[in-house]
């Protein structure tokens, strides 16, 4: 079985090429290949001398991922499905701006932390992905975009782990796709501009922090715990005060000043004011530790077996207003490419679920009382 070289990281070249009896400026030259022009065929490295090139072809391969679809937003965003075998079907999606070019990528097919607000983790959860499988969606679409938008330099700025899966859920394959993006002979993005979204995997919080600090981005969702068991389950095994002092920790290594929090604007069930003041108070007893945070408040995607509805645009504003009166740094997140299922909640590809996700959800369902349910905890105001 030949080894495809999207699984590797620089360091994972050069032992590779060492394998082959190969010097490590060898590998440097073949990652260049890969990653900065985007070569799959060994015949097109011109620089590598013949006999490498002989030795490549007999023991490995440049594998990206098989496209399933292409589709294309009115408002330029674009969404692929990449078929990834055995029955399931990731999503990456690529977000244009006049100043910047987002990719929203994939780490798992499916997701086991079963969000009651998020498409995918209603899916459930088949299998993680592999380094190759990871970084092949940058690799696959950075060169298509070159080619579809006639451009020679770079498209893709910003990487967010923000697709389908639990990024942290798949550590030992999402570290070395993070080297990937971030090494100068491969993409060379800065660490302020790869961001890794977490649902709140404390110990992964710890170790990403010293093995590749990225940007942070933390699905909060709630400001008490209660609320939060229902919505992000994983909160049960990992509570608001562990998460928040995981956050605090990796504040000192993060590249930016800052951790971001993602919070689903959810009609009826964490949109209330007594929710943004309970988020203040929150936000206050953890900056006298030292943690800084900015909310990016997320208008909710609706899909049918969710249950929840988004909240009004002035209940947002109302939400945003407190938050921002508190000296809180607040946005609100444009929806974009919803018109092709490709805004933030909505990505599902097709996945073979492995989990019973059906019966998980039907019974937070019940749980929640219909569907919607405001927990709202006194004495703990701002």
């Amino acid at each position: 079985m030949t080894s495809n070289l999207l699984d590797h990281d620089l360091e994972g070249l050069i032992a590779f090429c060492e394998q082959l009896g190969e010097k490590r400026f060898r590998a440097t030259q073949l990652f260049r290949w890969i990653h900065q022009k985007g070569a799959s065929d060994f015949d097109q490295m011109t620089d590598l001398a013949k006999s490498l090139r002989q030795k490549l072809a007999g023991s490995a391969r440049i594998e990206g991922p098989k496209v399933v679809s292409r589709h294309e937003s009115a408002d330029g965003t674009i969404k692929w499905l990449f078929d990834v075998g055995a029955g399931d079907v990731i999503e990456t999606v690529f977000i244009p701006e006049t100043d910047r070019g987002t990719l929203c990528i994939s780490s798992q097919a499916g997701c086991a932390v079963g969000c009651r607000f998020c498409s995918t983790g209603h899916q459930g959860f088949s299998r993680n992905l592999t380094t190759g499988e990871i970084i092949s969606q940058l690799w696959f679409t950075e060169h298509f975009l070159r080619q579809h938008l006639g451009r020679d330099e770079r498209v893709i700025s910003n990487v967010v782990m923000m697709g389908m899966g639990e990024p942290l859920q798949n550590y030992s394959q999402l570290v070395p796709a993070l080297k990937v993006m971030l090494d100068d002979h491969g993409y060379g993005l800065s660490r302020r501009r790869v961001t890794v979204s977490t649902s709140g995997v404390v110990p992964m919080i710890d170790r990403l922090g010293g093995d590749c600090a990225v940007a942070l981005a933390v699905s909060l969702h709630a400001p008490n715990d209660a609320l939060r068991d229902n919505l992000v389950p994983l909160n049960k095994k990992y509570p608001i005060a562990e998460l928040l002092a995981a956050c605090t920790r990796y504040q000192s290594a993060a590249p930016r000043d800052f951790i971001t929090f993602e919070y689903c604007m959810l009609d009826g069930v964490n949109d209330q004011p007594e929710h943004a003041r309970q988020l203040v108070a929150l936000m206050k007893t953890h900056a006298a530790n030292g943690l800084s945070c900015k909310f990016n408040l997320i208008p909710f995607n609706p899909f049918p077996a969710s249950g929840l509805t988004r909240s009004d645009m002035p209940q947002v504003m109302l939400f945003a207003k407190i938050l921002m009166e508190a000296g809180i740094i607040t946005t609100v997140r444009k929806t974009r490419g919803d018109d092709i299922d490709a805004a933030c909640g909505q990505l599902a590809g097709d996945v073979q679920d492995r989990t019973g996700v059906d019966q998980r959800m039907a019974a937070q369902r019940q749980g929640m009382l219909g569907g919607v349910k405001v927990v709202v905890v006194k004495g703990n105001d701002a």
